[in-house]
């Protein structure tokens, strides 16, 4: 049988109350420092952040396709949405005029992404390039931390990235010292108090810590201010100010925020099903998001997107149901009243110090240390891509990789067909009937084997693929032998996908090895350590009759030898796999 399970259908499971419960608060707890740090970044102040995490993070939850999902502002989200403020605010002037394209581009994503979901658009972001993604993850990264440089030091940010850097200059020479050694601070106690201890989230710490110690020593340091108090105004008052004008901007504001919140939200969910062995439904949760997204816009919210951390947390806190994440948006909506006398005296240099540890973790590192390393395409993509994104239009940056990724893949397809004769069609992980050569072995070790023919070239679009050779895997099965005779080359999607299964496999005690691995995918698979950190060379056979001398070798008998190897390979074989957003 398949580890995953199907989600049912319940609107509420209370069975697992306690879990959902303290998932939530806590999720709640991680989200309070945060939501505040994205609703300064974003220009509209503490307050927008916090509407839309406690809006978002509740509908998205009540209507969404991933139980376990903790919804809010992220980092990517709020990067745009700091360009559609800024926009709005050089075409009217101020942000009170501007506030009907900001309300109005809010509400245009959760629209798009509710059309999104009708239109079943979920199922393509699967084929989106490995090297995209990393290069625009890590471009967001950049982001944010170059525009928390200033901040960082007590002062405003330049308006662009390009600003930014010309002025670097200014901040060191300009800096508020008070304020950069609260930042520093901040930063230091969000990676130094986990080594204390986990069960206190270390942002909330550094908050807490930040603003009480500016309190005592009376620093002379930027302050969020005032936080309204009482029940949100509802905005849509402000659509009335709307120009014809204004509509072109808030269509392709709309179309980037619903696009990029997809693509946030549903990773997000694909991390949630390998935690929690459940499988998410992508549509349903896109309409979850774009309800969230529509209910935040009305009261000045941020928009977001299913959040990787607050939905790891939640998860090990013990959250299982959509409960878990609509405890988490009541919990903000309390503090939120309770707080708001006490939030104005936050230093935004300890937002900015929680900012910039946002945006270091949003930097694909595994990405960028194998960029000499990966196919020189990959390589090209994830630069251009990450270049895009800094400097120019976020959703032109993954336009712009995806049209690369595909050109790439044809041109190199038409030359393997030109070299080629017997490039055979690409059915990565298709059912195939045991091939004549395996007949005898699945007889003789019936249950215990699981063989998988792999054709073609593995590239970005047969990602998803690998997660469903993880799941198709009986709980039985001791060894899975990947034959891979007719796979002339992988790109970097294929060899992170992968990677990402083979660990899985072996993190359940199962034995891969490889047959007829080609020069190509050899080459790649070792220069990122697949080889030999997860596959031995001893696992590697050239032959598929050399594969099954060493099953007869190590399947014979009890099978002690097989589960030894497996116990060796989680012992001394520390590997790591990093998901990103």
């Amino acid at each position: 049988m398949s580890t995953v399970q199907k989600t049912k259908k319940k609107i509420f499971d209370f069975k697992n109350i306690k879990g959902d419960l303290f998932g939530g608060l806590t999720a709640g707890v991680v989200a309070l420092p945060l939501a505040l740090a994205f609703g300064v970044q974003s220009g509209m102040g503490a307050i927008a952040g916090l509407y839309g995490a406690m809006i978002l993070g509740f509908f998205a939850a009540l209507f969404g396709g991933t139980p376990t999902q903790v919804s809010g502002p992220t980092g990517p989200m709020t990067v745009v949405s700091a360009g559609v403020i800024t926009m709005a605010i050089s075409v009217t002037g101020n942000m009170e005029d501007g506030m009907g394209i900001i309300i109005g581009s809010f509400l245009m994503a959760g629209l798009f992404q509710i059309i999104m979901s009708f239109l079943h658009v979920g199922k393509f972001v699967k084929f989106i390039p490995y090297p995209v993604l990393s290069g625009f993850m890590t471009g967001i990264g950049v982001i944010i931390i170059l525009f928390q440089i200033f901040p960082f030091m007590g002062l405003k940010s330049p308006g662009t990235t390009i600003d930014i850097v010309k002025s670097l200059d200014d901040a060191f020479l300009n800096m508020n010292l008070e304020a950069f050694l609260l930042s520093a601070a901040t930063v230091i106690t969000i990676y130094l108090f986990p080594k204390i201890t986990k069960s206190i989230p270390s942002p909330l710490v550094a908050l807490i810590l930040g603003t009480l110690t500016c309190a005592f020593f009376n620093f002379d340091v930027p302050l969020i201010g005032d936080i309204p108090k009482g029940m949100p105004e509802i905005k849509l008052g402000s659509l009335l100010t709307l120009d014809v004008d204004h509509y072109g901007i808030i269509l392709q504001f709309g179309i980037m925020l619903a696009s990029l919140g997809a693509i946030d939200s549903l990773l997000t969910s694909v991390i949630a099903d390998n935690v929690t062995k459940t499988k998410h439904n992508s549509n349903r949760e896109l309409l979850g998001q774009g309800i969230g997204n529509m209910l935040a816009a009305l009261i000045g919210g941020l928009p977001g997107a299913g959040a990787t951390m607050r939905t790891v947390v939640n998860i090990n806190s013990g959250g299982r149901t959509k409960i878990s994440g609509m405890v988490h948006g009541i919990f903000l909506a309390i503090i939120l009243f309770w707080i708001g006398d006490y939030a104005e005296f936050i230093p935004l240099g300890v937002l900015s110090g929680i900012l910039m540890t946002v945006g270091i973790g949003i930097v694909d590192y595994k990405g960028l240390k194998h960029i000499l390393k990966v196919p020189k395409t990959d390589a090209v993509i994830l630069i251009v891509v990450l270049i895009i994104t800094v400097f120019g239009n976020l959703l032109n940056a993954v336009g712009v990789g995806v049209l690369m990724a595909c050109v790439l893949f044809m041109k190199k397809s038409a030359d393997m067909a030109e070299s080629m004769s017997n490039v055979s069609e690409m059915e990565s992980f298709s059912i195939n009937e045991p091939w004549e050569d395996e007949k005898s072995i699945y007889s003789q070790y019936r249950g215990k084997i699981y063989i998988k023919h792999l054709s073609g070239p593995l590239f970005f679009g047969f990602t998803t693929r690998f997660q469903e050779l993880v799941n198709q895997i009986d709980k039985n099965v001791k060894v899975l032998i990947i034959r891979m005779k007719d796979v002339p080359t992988v790109d970097q999607s294929g060899l992170y996908a992968m990677e990402e299964a083979i660990l899985a496999l072996e993190q359940r005690g199962v034995v891969v090895v490889i047959s007829g691995l080609q020069d190509q995918p050899l080459d790649m698979m070792k220069k990122i350590d697949i080889i030999p950190d997860l596959v031995p060379e001893s696992h590697l056979f050239p032959t598929f009759g050399v594969c099954k001398m060493w099953l007869k070798e190590n399947l014979s008998g009890d099978g002690d030898g097989l589960e030894k190897i497996a116990q060796n390979l989680l012992e001394i074989k520390k590997a790591q796999v990093k998901y990103r957003m």
